[in-house]
């Protein structure tokens, strides 16, 4: 067994000093994988700069992008000829409910894989994905997967 550690680091400087609606939510993030920064910011309903990614936006997009990496590994093991995986994933959070979270996170790939490869298979296969991703299994949040399988 191999413990895998993953570490980011996180920065902001200002001054909430004026109050809840004056700070800026801006602020870097990097993974230690990249070093490479990213500017961050709050949802804008929480007064953030919407040119900017929200920790809430990033969940949605790690957990679609584990789901990508699980299925196309589990796909190349399988021997199945995958061409093309395009997901649009969503999610709500109603602060109406406590504690406020991400309800649902929804995955809807298109997945073209080669002409004449049996697509219950592949459904198989993005199930088994979904079982494997780690992003998934790690949140208390439902993550649906909702494949469309075309040929290409």
């Amino acid at each position: 067994m191999t413990v895998h550690s993953y570490r980011t680091d996180v920065s902001w400087s200002g001054s909430t000093g004026a109050g809840y609606r004056v700070y800026s939510r801006t602020h870097t993030g990097a993974a230690t994988e990249t070093g490479e920064p990213l500017t961050l910011s709050a949802d804008p309903a929480f007064r953030g700069d919407p040119a900017h990614p929200s920790p809430e936006g990033l969940l949605v997009l790690s957990a679609s992008s584990c789901q990508l990496l699980a299925f196309l590994a589990v796909a190349a093991r399988a021997g199945v000829d995958v061409l093309d995986y395009r997901d649009t994933a969503d999610a709500t959070m109603d602060d109406a409910v406590a504690p406020v979270s991400i309800g649902v996170i929804h995955l809807r790939p298109v997945i073209t894989v080669r002409a004449g490869t049996d697509h219950a298979r592949v459904a198989e296969l993005v199930h088994q994905g979904h079982e494997e991703c780690y992003i998934a299994n790690s949140l208390r949040t439902q993550v649906l997967v909702t494949p469309e399988i075309v040929d290409g």
